[in-house]
């Protein structure tokens, strides 16, 4: 049973992520000495990820109490993707290739051949970890990681409505999906760090990246000015009217879609997903953010756009962080131990594929997140490249919802057949 936190009040948890925070980079930018040196191993979005993480652990704060999240994944979140979109080179993007999408979809099909492998294994050694019949089937359960770990939340509600899993149970399922994935985004965010080491091992060309980063960083220069109060309120404006557009436009478009066509009220269906309204807020803040580098807009990057984006992605970071209780890892060490070798299983190809085709970690992360994390994490983990990067982890999300369901559908059959072997 859990424990009500020392701190539910969400101003006195804001202030503790926002201590955080601050002394994280407070310490990331000593010149010499243990921070220093720590920093050049640990990289700070990592360490904005596990403070608060620790923190919930030790039942100071929780996310099961507190409403930050969604203030930072509904407001924060969209927010970030328009300011952090202004400067995009939409041709630059085009010119970094195939190797994002192969990725993408080598992390998809990590997903569905790894649950039945993870099956098969177990059964080995504990055939009742992945057994059940009825309602009660693993199979079942283990359909809702599938939904979400290559789509996301509205992918794991169609699995879960589709083949029926005990509702008694599937609180154990949501435990596997938070601690996994949380451990897999802790473990690539570690990778950040080190991307230039792995990118030599890897024998990657990243020049297309680099280039990217290069003009952006350019054209940032060449608009570059000391900006004023005026310049914060209107690059929050844009950020915010577009925040509350794309929570209009999102909520009527589900609305119009679920009122008028049954395929999407349908939860069995494969097009459910497209009735979520996270889904079309993401999408359509991205879009606006997009629109506005065709603009005079677009010269606000020379005054810290992507920067104020920047602060939004860290504090949305500390707010995930807050669902990660370490101390859950021990709760269930079966079904875990099957969503481990699960995730394992899925790493492992993407290294491989990465190796063979020689792609930058930044493709096999953001490619990774796309499908695991979704439109919440992708973005994330591909800003901490660089800012310019972040809509190649949005549009790569994109793709998770559409071919979410699909492939959930084909990675669960393949579990059934595993676990009647």
């Amino acid at each position: 049973m859990n424990q009500t936190p020392l701190f539910t009040n969400d101003a006195v948890v804001l202030g503790i992520l926002m201590l955080s925070i601050g002394l994280i980079f407070y310490t990331s930018h000593r010149k010499k000495g243990f921070w220093h040196k720590f920093y050049k191993v640990v990289p700070v979005l990592l360490m904005c990820y596990l403070i608060p993480a620790i923190f919930n652990s030790l039942n100071i704060i929780s996310d099961s109490s507190s409403q930050l999240y969604f203030v930072a994944s509904r407001y924060f979140l969209p927010a970030s993707l328009v300011l952090m979109t202004l400067s995009i080179d939409l041709k630059a993007i085009k010119n970094l290739g195939f190797k994002a999408l192969i990725m993408f979809l080598t992390g998809t099909i990590g997903i569905v051949i790894g649950g039945p492998i993870a099956i098969l294994i177990i059964s080995i050694f504990s055939p009742e970890t992945v057994g059940g019949a009825g309602a009660d089937a693993i199979w079942r359960g283990l359909s809702t990681l599938a939904g979400s770990w290559i789509g996301g939340g509205a992918n794991q509600a169609a699995m879960l409505e589709i083949f029926q899993y005990n509702p008694e149970k599937y609180g154990a399922m949501v435990l596997v999906d938070i601690v996994v994935a949380n451990v897999w985004l802790a473990i690539v965010l570690l990778g950040i760090g080190r991307s230039d080491k792995i990118d030599k091992w890897l024998q990657a060309d990243n020049s297309a990246i680099e280039e990217l980063k290069e003009n952006v960083s350019n054209y940032t220069k060449s608009v570059s000015r000391f900006p004023e109060l005026k310049d914060y309120i209107i690059m929050l404006a844009l950020a915010f009217v577009a925040v509350g557009f794309s929570h209009w436009a999102s909520e009527y478009i589900s609305e119009f879609l679920l009122s008028n066509f049954e395929l999407f009220s349908d939860k069995t269906s494969a097009l459910a997903s497209f009735s979520s309204t996270f889904f079309w807020m993401i999408t359509i803040a991205t879009a606006i953010g997009v629109s506005l580098s065709f603009t005079k807009a677009k010269s606000y990057e020379g005054t810290g756009a992507s920067k104020i984006g920047g602060v939004f992605i860290y504090f949305l970071v500390a707010t995930i962080g807050m669902k990660m209780d370490l101390k859950a890892v021990f709760e269930n060490p079966g079904l875990l131990l099957v969503g481990l070798l699960w995730m394992g299983i899925h790493a492992a190809l993407l290294i491989i594929v990465a190796k063979l085709i020689k792609a930058p970690y930044f493709f096999l992360a953001v490619g990774s997140q796309a499908n695991v994390g979704g439109a919440a994490s992708a973005p994330i983990v591909a800003s901490a490249f660089h800012p310019s990067l972040t809509s190649v982890g949005v549009l790569l999300a994109v793709f998770g919802y559409v071919v979410g369901t699909y492939a959930a559908l084909g990675c669960t059959i393949l579990m059934e057949i595993s676990s009647n072997l």
